[in-house]
């Protein structure tokens, strides 16, 4: 009985050298290929990394964009190199791709806000419909100076020095109004007369109130309009240009002296009032 358990361990120790060896090269000659795979391949993705940083600088693409864009292409490059070094060790790539796209379905699902915010932080600093230090209005009513862009929010500072944290899902799917990005900006306020006074005479007063206003544009030209005749007075539109530091400063002055300007003139500001009508039988 010993005699025959030491000649089964002996068969099959022989049969497993007889398989090392067989397996042997195969085996070294896999290691030694994955190993120059990994060793080219992060040579390669490091190359490409610096080539890709270099077109994003020249693209002049935002700097929280540029990191990302990196980081992204990193990974893609990295998961890809991996699948290839276990590929030569022999090992099923088709299982690790399926564990990969269950994964990525699953944190798809979970995430689903988040990615709409990734995808609207990349359109925004991509196409820049707005930049840093841009004062902005979105139709949701949130308006504010541009104070910081990121890959999933967008930071404003409201005129009440208030920081509001927006989501850039919901702000690149708005219509958004940029009241700085093409450098001046134009007064649109109406100003109220009596039906009883000559609108060409009120227009001429106002006219040169702004004339003499030191931040109003000549070029565009300024415009006095008659717009509506309204239920207690006829408007008057006041259109006037400067530049987007001043206009704030430049539009309480004018309401001011155009108040003034009509008040010496004689021209009444009407309030809203209603005649009545009392009939005797």
């Amino acid at each position: 009985m010993q005699n025959i358990t030491t000649k089964n361990i002996q068969g099959y120790w022989d049969n497993f050298l007889a398989s090392a060896a067989e397996w042997a090269p195969r085996i070294l000659s896999g290691i030694v290929s994955a190993l120059l795979i990994y060793l080219i391949g992060s040579w390669l993705i490091r190359l490409i990394k610096r080539l890709a940083a270099k077109a994003f600088e020249r693209q002049k693409l935002d700097i929280s964009l540029q990191r990302f864009l990196n980081n992204l292409i990193g990974w893609i490059l990295n998961i890809l190199l991996f699948i290839v070094v276990i590929t030569q060790l022999g090992v099923q790539a088709s299982a690790f791709v399926a564990i990969i796209g269950a994964a990525g379905l699953a944190i798809g699902l979970a995430l689903q806000g988040s990615l709409a915010n990734f995808a609207g932080g990349v359109l925004i600093l991509v196409l820049k419909p707005f930049r840093i230090g841009d004062f902005i209005e979105s139709d949701s009513g949130v308006s504010g100076t541009v104070y910081d862009i990121d890959i999933f929010n967008t930071k404003l500072n409201t005129p009440q020095n208030q920081l509001v944290v927006v989501p850039n899902g919901e702000l690149s799917n708005s219509s958004i109004t940029n009241y700085t990005l093409l450098g001046t900006r134009r007064t649109w306020f109406n100003i109220g007369v009596s039906y009883s006074v000559d609108l060409r005479q009120a227009k001429q007063i106002l006219l040169d109130v702004v004339k003499r206003n030191e931040y109003a544009f000549e070029d565009p030209a300024p415009q006095i309009v008659v717009t509506e005749l309204g239920d207690s007075a006829v408007n008057l539109s006041v259109r006037v240009t400067t530049t987007n530091e001043n206009f704030w400063t430049m539009q309480e002055q004018l309401i001011i002296d155009c108040k003034d300007a009509l008040d010496r003139a004689g021209i009444e500001i009407p309030f809203p009032q209603r005649d009545v009508h009392l009939y005797k039988k």
